[in-house]
């Protein structure tokens, strides 16, 4: 369904600056927006890789473990049922340590992995509570450090390339305090039913 909204936007786009003239515009501004995506994408590339790298680092002196250990507590009580030393623990303190990097994208195959290692523990095709759960938490992604968005901001020259973390912080501890509350809001209200 989406593809056929975003094909009607493109269409309609299309024909209005054909009605109206501005094609050589319009063409102009593509181009000139992909050549900046493509100049974007390969800035961020040293990000994901040192960070990625960080976080391998981290995983091999055992971190990741100890990060896992002070969390467990936390992730426990957030998905009381799954097994408390099954892998999936590990992909959701992964996932979770990356999001509080800012590195979305380096989060999501941490992210799928707990996903799939959650749909072994589940019978049928409906999401289990611990899906739910950790989709929301995922989708709030609380932040202590927006990498991505700094080194975009650093991109585009910003004279304070970091005055954005604690406004950052905020936002998403919001989000995720958020994220939680009607999670078990909506939870305990299916159960009702």
């Amino acid at each position: 369904m989406v593809n056929y909204i975003w094909i009607t936007f493109i269409l309609i786009g299309i024909i209005y600056a054909f009605i109206n003239g501005t094609l050589d515009n319009v063409t102009e501004a593509i181009f000139a927006s992909a050549n900046e995506a493509v100049t974007i994408t390969i800035g961020l590339i040293s990000v994901f890789v040192f960070w990625l790298g960080m976080m391998k680092i981290a995983e091999a002196v055992g971190l990741l473990r100890a990060i896992g250990f002070v969390m467990r507590p936390l992730i426990v009580r957030l998905f009381p049922d799954l097994p408390k030393n099954h892998p999936v623990i590990g992909a959701i303190v992964s996932n979770i340590t990356a999001n509080l990097f800012g590195l979305g994208n380096a989060a999501t195959p941490f992210g799928i992995k707990a996903m799939q290692h959650m749909k072994q523990l589940t019978n049928g095709n409906e999401a289990s509570r611990s899906m739910i759960t950790f989709l929301a938490l995922n989708t709030s992604g609380l932040t202590l450090v927006p990498t991505t968005i700094i080194a975009i901001r650093m991109q585009y020259e910003s004279a304070y390339a970091s005055e954005i973390i604690i406004t950052t912080c905020i936002a998403t501890l919001a989000s995720t305090i958020s994220a939680i509350v009607f999670d078990r809001i909506f939870y305990k209200l299916d159960k009702r039913n």
